[in-house]
């Protein structure tokens, strides 16, 4: 297998706000987020396509989206989020290994598909992703 950068993430060879890890999945704030808070989630494990990972690894990732979605939305003041996956080439997938997306969602932000939420610009203030990892952490329930 090539170099795959969410594999270096979940071993910790390259650098993510990391909100949580098992022993199955990861989440992290994404590093080209289309709002404060934008976050994926990913097997541990590489995996290519949602058809790739095994029940309990699909439902781990699903278990884990479920969780973080209101936690995300409370931690950045949204009013929705939007929750999917880019799920091969021709779709939009950008890395080839597994990754849903939970994007916060507000009031008027014009949004639509997963990658076109926002406009793409210079000027997408995302915050500190340090601190937006800490605030959604404080929202989740241990």
């Amino acid at each position: 297998m090539t170099e795959c950068i969410f594999c270096a993430i979940a071993a910790g060879d390259a650098p993510a706000a990391t909100i949580r890890k098992d022993d199955r999945t990861m989440a992290f704030l994404d590093a080209n987020p289309l709002a404060p808070g934008h976050t994926l989630v990913i097997p541990n494990a590489h995996a290519e396509r949602l058809e790739d990972l095994d029940t309990e690894t699909a439902r781990a990732v699903m278990d884990r989206l479920r969780e973080l979605a209101p936690a995300i939305e409370a931690a950045v003041d949204a009013d929705a989020t939007t929750v999917g996956f880019n799920n091969g080439r021709a779709a939009g997938q950008e890395v080839p290994h597994v990754h849903g997306h939970i994007i916060p969602r507000f009031d008027g932000d014009g949004g639509g598909p997963i990658h076109a939420v926002l406009p793409r610009g210079a000027d997408r203030n995302a915050g500190d992703p340090e601190a937006i990892a800490r605030a959604i952490n404080d929202h989740l329930r241990d």
